[in-house]
C-alpha cells in the first residue's frame, strides 16, 4: 500500500509556527484545495478510492484517523499534527472518521474534480 507521512516544512517563531507548502514539499504538482471542517465526531467521510488521483490530507486542526485499505490490508493512521500530511496514492480505499472538535482536514489534490475518477463503492474496489 503506498502511502507515508510527510513533513510539511514549517518556520519555528517564538510567536508562533508557519506550516509552508510550496514546490517540492508536494511531491505532485497541486491542482485542487478544499478542506473538511464541523463535521460531527460520529460521523465518516471518504468512502471512496481514486483511479489516479493523489492526495496529501492534513490535520491543520484538531485530530482525526484514516482508514486505508487496498483490498487485501488495511491500517488505521491518526492525524494529528499540522507539520505532518498523509500522502495517499491511486487505489486506495480511504475512511475518515473519529473527528475531534473543531478538526479541519485539508486535502491537496493531485487534479480537478472528476467524478469518473471515484470509486465509490467498495465492492468494485475490491473487484479491480
Amino acid at each position: 500500500m503506498e502511502v507515508k507521512i510527510i513533513d510539511i516544512p514549517k518556520i519555528e517563531r517564538a510567536e508562533g509556527n508557519i506550516g509552508v507548502v510550496e514546490k517540492e514539499s508536494i511531491p505532485f504538482k497541486i491542482k485542487r484545495v478544499y478542506y473538511l471542517f464541523d463535521v460531527p465526531s460520529s460521523a465518516k467521510r471518504g468512502g471512496h478510492a481514486h483511479k489516479n488521483l493523489s492526495q496529501v490530507l492534513i490535520a491543520v486542526s484538531g485530530s482525526f484517523d484514516v482508514i486505508l485499505k487496498d483490498g487485501i490490508t488495511s491500517k488505521t493512521i491518526s492525524l494529528n499534527k499540522p507539520d505532518k500530511g498523509l500522502l495517499i496514492t491511486n487505489n486506495i480505499w480511504r475512511e475518515l472518521e473519529n473527528f475531534s472538535s473543531g478538526a479541519v482536514c485539508l486535502v491537496l489534490a493531485s487534479d480537478v474534480f472528476k467524478e469518473e475518477d471515484y470509486i465509490r463503492n467498495y465492492e468494485d474496489f475490491i473487484k479491480k
